[in-house]
């Protein structure tokens, strides 16, 4: 259980879905914890957990340990420039998940030699299983452990260079929206053969999770389990080679490279 003080900087959707997901697993108490918005007002389910709430980031900032900016990527390097002066390198962490800001325009802000690090999350951190990226400058080994068993507690985290950081936005993040219309597509195949429109959807996804799962517990490559059940001139192969004559994973390849290219070009 941690008892560091953590500030979260912007209390939107990702924001409170970071908070939620320490208390619910225990990492933080409640008064560890400490989260900012404009409007706290709507942060009104945090409060009556016990969560410090304010409006006034300066003061939250320098209460904690590991300050969380979770803020638009409009507005980061305005709002953090009002609280550069709150910053202290000598016992805190900044920590990003935020897209597109570097650990060095995260350092020209709040100040040479701070701590800082990038984590890329997906949506999936709302109920605690969120894949994280992690990339950091400046920080000790015990810090940069606590940060990984941190968002460890909101999923699974894996750390990168930050070159990556790009990459893992597409596959981490716009890759939970492929997944989607993966399963939304299976659902439409599911009741053009004949389930209704809510069992189809049960089926879809727990044959999704239930996939993900061979691989991440038994450490499998996907063509493993594919063997397993593809058997000779059986549906499951017949269907598949279909798939790929009609561009299945090329496809979907080229649409994970296009998003790369958006992100890098933009």
């Amino acid at each position: 259980m941690s008892n560091k003080k953590i500030a979260i900087i912007g209390g939107g959707n990702l924001g409170s879905a970071i908070a939620q997901g320490l208390l619910k697993s225990g990492f933080s108490q409640p008064s560890d914890l400490i989260i900012t918005k404009r409007n706290t007002a709507s942060l009104g389910e945090l409060q009556a957990l016990g969560v410090h709430t304010t409006s006034d980031n300066n003061a939250a900032i320098r209460q904690a340990e590991i300050i969380v900016v979770a803020l638009k990527p409009y507005n980061v390097k305005e709002v953090l420039t009002q609280v550069k002066d709150a910053f202290d390198a000598t016992r805190q962490v900044l920590i990003s998940v935020i897209t597109g800001v570097s650990m060095h325009d995260l350092e020209q802000i709040a100040g040479p030699g701070m701590p800082v690090v990038r984590a890329m999350p997906n949506t999936a951190i709302a109920i605690q299983e969120s894949m994280t990226c992690i990339c950091y400058k400046n920080v000790s080994e015990q810090q940069i452990n606590y940060i990984k068993d941190m968002f460890d507690q909101l999923g699974i985290s894996v750390i990168i260079d930050e070159k990556l950081m790009d990459a893992a936005t597409v596959l981490g993040a716009c890759g939970i929206a492929y997944a989607l219309r993966f399963i939304r597509a299976n659902i439409q195949g599911g009741i053009e053969i004949g389930f209704d429109v809510k069992t189809a959807n049960l089926i879809a996804a727990q044959t999704v999770k239930g996939a993900a799962e061979l691989l991440i517990r038994e450490k499998r490559h996907p063509e493993e389990e594919i063997d397993k059940v593809t058997t000779p001139k059986g549906c499951t192969i017949a269907g598949l080679n279909e798939m790929e004559h009609q561009g299945f994973s090329s496809s979907l390849i080229k649409g994970i490279t296009v998003s790369y290219d958006k992100i890098v070009k933009d």
